[in-house]
């Protein structure tokens, strides 16, 4: 019950971040949820935000998006997160959206099950290291 309730404020956190655009409400159900954390993907896609299951079983690499505020919630597993600093070997891989190799500086964070991050928009993120999976639900509240 704790996970769930935190789960519906993480959520709810996202969606008023931004501004609201329909008034229609989006129900996704567990099925469709499990299957996300299991093998990642889309739960919720609009114009202001946009949730997803993710499964992670190796690093990534460093991103920066210039218009949307990540919120982070573990749901199982373990990470290792840098945030901040200068993002290296950057390139631009879509509208708004740069990927790098590497971060000089940031801070450091070990992520673990019941953890929250917020990363606004602009700043470098990277899961520098997985032990040995991770399971996160992603919020990505989009300035317009």
């Amino acid at each position: 019950m704790k996970k769930f309730m935190l789960t519906a404020v993480l959520l709810v956190a996202g969606v008023l971040h931004v501004s609201t655009q329909s008034a229609a409400v989006t129900f996704v159900g567990h099925e469709k949820v499990a299957e996300a954390l299991a093998k990642g993907g889309a739960l919720v896609t609009a114009s202001n935000v946009t949730v997803s299951g993710n499964r992670r079983a190796v690093p990534g690499q460093v991103e920066v998006h210039d218009k949307e505020t990540d919120v982070l919630y573990i749901i199982d597993g373990q990470a290792t997160l840098v945030t901040g600093g200068t993002m290296v070997g950057g390139r631009q891989t879509g509208p708004g959206q740069h990927r790098g190799t590497d971060v000089q500086g940031g801070e450091t964070r070990h992520l673990q099950k019941g953890d929250v991050i917020v990363i606004p928009a602009g700043i470098p993120h990277w899961f520098k290291e997985v032990s040995p999976t991770v399971n996160y639900f992603t919020v990505k509240a989009i300035k317009p």
